[in-house]
């Protein structure tokens, strides 16, 4: 049901109002990436009708931002400095005074201060996600984090939390009380993500994988938290203890970050560069998946992984870490493979017991599809994030 308050009077509800209630959404930057994807998911998904969108960056915002789909949802980069910018809040406290939302919502631990900021400017309704785990503390375990989620507890009204793992961490070690924090995984598109079909044309470059050939495919910022390089050096070690497999296996690896130039120099040195294929930052991350045939994330922490949800939905097992939310995602067995983090003698070994068994792979990624049209929709998604909007402001 919708939600409705008093306005002039009279009982009003989303539908029935010409501006429906603003959210700004804080976030550090506006770029390829889960959070950032998940977002705009949100927002592009979301009944018009219901609540008006701003999105304000810490930093700035890229071509990215062309995927919204809404024309009524304003940008805005506050162009923060590198390290500690004091006179970010004093932009930010301008902004909400001239904006006026009904809700901000800031998302991880660099925009968690600006919540101070929004209740100086007046902002009653204030709104925490926990998305992931940051590279210094990838359990939870930084007594400085910890504190600082402490400190910034009391102008928080309401946590949203894509992982089982991190409502334990806020209940737990933070002392959230449980009814302010609210377990929404995230949703994915299967109408843009599917598997492929017999007559598809690859998207990956003419002649890299002839037909036959098994691609181990992964999307990922190139990154340490990400550990890109234990899925090189697993590929590297995979050849080498089967020569043969290199007739008959190729990876990809779609995604920019400070590591890529590293990975690429350490697959020309073991001589198999042509055999692998890291682009970079590309925009046709459907039709890229669809190429693959075998989907790997070798993380090393997560909160609710996009990039999983869009290889299930894709029709690709899914070979991830045992860390985070992965195990929410991935059953073993049935829609791909759980392995520990950072070891690549497993993944080698897991990558070629995926290589020895077609019928596993199909097997396995038609499982994937099927959990996530049924568990992990778009549209559960949206109105569970609606209802926490909704109990807020009624509240």
């Amino acid at each position: 049901m919708p939600a409705h308050w008093l306005f002039g009077g009279k009982k009003m509800s989303h539908s029935t109002l010409k501006n429906p209630p603003l959210i700004a959404h804080i976030i550090h930057r506006l770029a390829i990436g889960g959070l950032e994807n998940g977002l705009v998911n949100l927002i592009n998904h979301m009944p018009k009708n219901r609540y008006r969108h701003a999105i304000i960056c810490m930093t700035e915002y890229t071509d990215f931002s062309q995927r919204i789909q809404r024309n009524d949802v304003t940008l805005h980069a506050l162009n923060k400095r590198e390290g500690n910018d004091i006179a970010i809040h004093g932009r930010l406290w301008r902004l909400l005074r001239q904006l006026r939302p009904t809700i901000v919502h800031t998302r991880n631990l660099a925009t968690l201060e600006m919540q101070t900021t929004a209740a100086l400017a007046g902002i009653r309704h204030r709104i925490h996600g926990e998305h992931g785990w940051d590279i210094g503390d990838l359990d939870g375990s930084s007594l400085k984090q910890r504190h600082l989620r402490q400190l910034f507890r009391p102008f928080i009204n309401q946590y949203i939390v894509l992982s089982q793992h991190q409502r334990d961490y806020l209940l737990n070690s933070v002392g959230i009380p449980e009814t302010r924090i609210n377990h929404i995984c995230n949703g994915v598109d299967t109408q843009r993500f599917y598997p492929a079909f017999a007559s598809q044309i690859s998207a990956l470059p003419n002649g890299f994988a002839p037909h036959g050939t098994i691609v181990i495919g992964s999307v990922m910022r190139m990154q340490a938290v990400k550990a890109p390089e234990i899925l090189v050096d697993s590929f590297i070690q995979l050849l080498t203890q089967q020569p043969m497999a290199r007739e008959r296996v190729r990876l990809v690896m779609i995604g920019d970050g400070p590591l890529l130039s590293i990975l690429r120099e350490r697959l020309s040195a073991a001589g198999v560069m042509h055999l692998a294929w890291l682009p970079g930052e590309r925009d046709d991350i459907p039709d890229l998946m669809r190429s693959f045939d075998v989907f790997v994330l070798p993380s090393l922490a997560e909160g609710i992984c996009n990039t999983i949800l869009e290889a299930m939905a894709s029709g690709l097992p899914v070979i991830a870490t045992q860390v985070g939310g992965n195990s929410e995602l991935v059953i073993a067995k049935e829609t791909g493979c759980l392995i520990a983090p950072a070891n690549v003698d497993e993944l080698t070994a897991t990558l070629a017991a995926y290589l020895n068994s077609l019928p596993r792979i199909q097997h396995e990624g038609n499982a994937a599809r099927c959990r996530a049209e049924q568990e992990f929709s778009l549209n559960t998604m949206v109105e569970r994030y609606l209802a926490v909007y909704d109990a807020l402001i009624t509240n």
